[in-house]
């Protein structure tokens, strides 16, 4: 059933399933299967994902992220630094670092299962992710 309701910090807090694409824009796709887990640290979510990270031609990486997410949903790098806000409702930001940019979805409409689409571009950059979430 899906809900086009706001979503709160509290909704992601858990262990999720994650299924990751990565298309370059030079042909490569990358695939990365494993688990996003929201968990809770004073008033904050920390997200922590883990999974195998497979591209052509090379052997599986395990690969790891961690960000931290504020009331608001504001999300912050490992270091503190702010990354973006994730829109309640779902839709879109964007995050610049340059010279790259980055611009994200997140669609909610299928809660509790979630995507979040990136499209990046810089000089040595050039990539669509999209990752699914799926409530564990």
């Amino acid at each position: 059933m899906g809900c086009a309701s706001v979503r709160v910090l509290a909704d992601f807090e858990g262990c999720w399933q994650l299924s990751r694409r990565i298309l370059h824009a030079d042909g490569p796709v990358a695939t990365l299967e494993g688990r996003a887990i929201w968990t809770r640290a004073g008033a904050s979510l920390i997200q922590s994902e883990e999974g195998e990270l497979r591209m052509p031609g090379l052997a599986p990486l395990r690969a790891t992220r961690t960000y931290r997410w504020d009331e608001g949903l504001d999300v912050h790098f490992e270091d503190g630094r702010f990354f973006h806000r994730v829109p309640a409702a779902g839709g879109g930001t964007r995050h610049d670092c340059d010279p790259d940019t980055y611009d994200v979805t997140y669609d909610f409409t299928d809660w509790p299962v979630f995507t979040v689409a990136w499209d990046v571009r810089g000089p040595r950059k050039a990539y669509h992710m999209v990752s699914r979430y799926t409530r564990i």
